[in-house]
Parts: structure tokens; C-alpha cells; sequence
């Protein structure tokens, strides 16, 4: 790459903001979904739906659909990170926690992914990075391994077809376990109910998933972790607006070092004369 690799590129900031926006506002959103939709089969909903839509972008776009044939046990493996964990333990999460905190402990992924990106990407661990997850740790500390291995084992595929093969394989484990665990919970939806589901089917899934991907295409792990850090910010105040939530002064402590974290990725570094 030709960008600092030790900044988010410019060339995202756009795809940064959209998807702060985007993933951030479905917080409240799936709170909602929630609420009436079992999460297995919420989540397969919003599965298959994401892989036709971004599918369908990358056929109008020309791009190659199928992955090498030596190629798919990676595409497979990664979506199991990327889709079906991630997914699965979120839905569960958001029932169980307001949808403002759920979105703070949502992204503690970053502090993570860089740290794994040392030894299995040979990132250098630079003290402007060590600041960066310094102050993120205050609002971060989950796990989201699959950004490191899609880097690690990168596929001949652009990012929307990725994107959809992704969102296809990982969802099959989430159909066979809505078959198993919602059979019968199934009823009638609320207009609101079917408004957070199609928010979640379209913006949530088919855009922000496809944006997603493209940003980490072109920027190295550790940076487009942490530059989804302001994620969290939108989702509690989203919720504020939408739910009514009110957080306690550890989500603003966490909020403010999440923003100082962003920082450290937004703000070019000064080179020496």
C-alpha cells in the first residue's frame, strides 16, 4: 500500500463515515427487531438478505463471483468469524443489555485485532498505536478474529463478491439454528418491528457489510479496527434518541476514550524534516 499505515487512508474516510452512521443507528434498531423477532431467525433474515443484495452489486459491477477452488476453505473459515460468531453472540447480547452499553462492548474488537496483527501480520507496534489502544481499552474488549484472518489468507476476489460469499456461508449455520431453536416463536410483527428488520436487511447488512470489507481492503487491520471505534458513539446516542436509553457516567468515561482513540488513527502523523 502506498497510504500511511499508520492512519486511515482518505480514500475511506467517506466509507468510515457511512459506516459509523449506518452501523451505529442499527443498535437501537435490532433492540427493536428483537423484541418481537427470535434472534436465530432474525439473524437469518438479515444473513441471506445481505449475501443477495451485496451478490447482486458485484454481478452489475462485472466482478468475479466464485473464489479459487484452492480458495474456499479460507472464505469458509473467516465467515464463521465474521458472520455466524459475531452475529449470533451480538443478537444475544443486545436482549440482554441496553443497546447503548451492547455497542460499547460490541467493539472492543479492535484492541484485539491489533494486537494479533503483530504476530501473525508483522505489523509494527508503534508507540502511536500503543496510545491509540491505551485509550480504547476503557471502552473495548471483544474479540473479532476473522478481520485477522481474511488479511492473513486474503482471497482472488474483489471486496463485494467476498463480502457475499461471506455473508452466504456464514449463514447457514444461523438458518440451521433457527430450524432448530425458533420453530413455533414465529407471530405477527408490528409496523416498528418490520421497519428495524428492513433497516437491518438493507442498510445494516447489504451496505454497511459490503463498506466494511472494502475498507479493510484497503487499509491495514489494526487501523480500520480502530477506526470503527466511533461506532459505539453513534450507537449510544442513537438509542438515547430512539429508546430513550440514559447512560451512567462509565459509558461517557468510555465514549471519551474511545473518541481520543479515533484519534489516533484519523490524525496524520508529523514527519521529521
Amino acid at each position: 500500500m502506498s497510504h500511511d499505515h499508520h492512519t486511515l487512508p482518505r480514500s475511506t474516510w467517506a466509507l468510515m463515515l457511512l459506516l459509523t452512521l449506518g452501523w451505529g443507528c442499527n443498535w437501537p434498531m435490532m433492540k427493536i427487531a428483537l423484541h418481537e423477532i427470535p434472534v436465530w431467525t432474525f439473524r437469518s433474515l438479515c444473513v441471506w438478505a445481505g449475501a443477495i443484495g451485496v451478490l447482486l452489486i458485484a454481478r452489475v459491477r462485472g466482478h468475479a463471483l466464485l473464489p479459487p477452488r484452492t480458495q474456499w476453505p479460507r472464505v469458509f473459515v473467516t465467515s464463521l468469524f465474521n458472520v455466524t460468531g459475531w452475529n449470533i453472540l451480538i443478537g444475544y447480547g443486545v436482549t440482554l443489555l441496553p443497546a447503548g452499553r451492547s455497542a460499547i462492548l460490541a467493539y472492543t474488537m479492535p484492541l484485539w485485532v491489533a494486537l494479533l496483527s503483530v504476530p501473525v501480520l508483522k505489523e509494527p507496534l508503534t508507540s502511536r498505536r500503543l496510545l491509540g489502544l491505551s485509550l480504547g481499552m476503557g471502552g473495548m474488549l471483544l474479540l473479532l478474529i476473522g478481520t485477522v484472518l481474511m488479511k492473513r489468507f486474503p482471497t482472488a476476489l474483489a471486496s463485494t463478491s467476498f463480502t457475499g460469499w461471506q455473508l452466504l456461508l456464514g449463514g447457514m449455520p444461523i438458518i440451521v439454528g433457527a430450524l432448530l431453536f425458533d420453530s413455533g416463536r414465529l407471530h405477527a410483527l408490528s409496523w416498528l418491528a418490520m421497519l428495524a428488520l428492513a433497516y437491518n436487511m438493507i442498510v445494516a447488512f447489504i451496505l454497511c457489510h459490503w463498506i466494511w470489507f472494502e475498507i479493510v481492503s484497503r487499509a491495514s487491520a489494526t487501523v480500520s479496527s480502530l477506526g470503527t471505534l466511533s461506532i459505539p458513539v453513534v450507537g449510544v446516542f442513537s438509542s438515547m434518541v430512539i429508546l430513550g436509553e440514559r447512560p451512567d457516567w462509565r459509558e461517557y468515561a468510555a465514549l471519551l476514550l474511545v473518541l481520543a482513540a479515533i484519534a489516533t488513527v484519523l490524525v496524520p502523523v508529523r514527519r521529521k524534516s
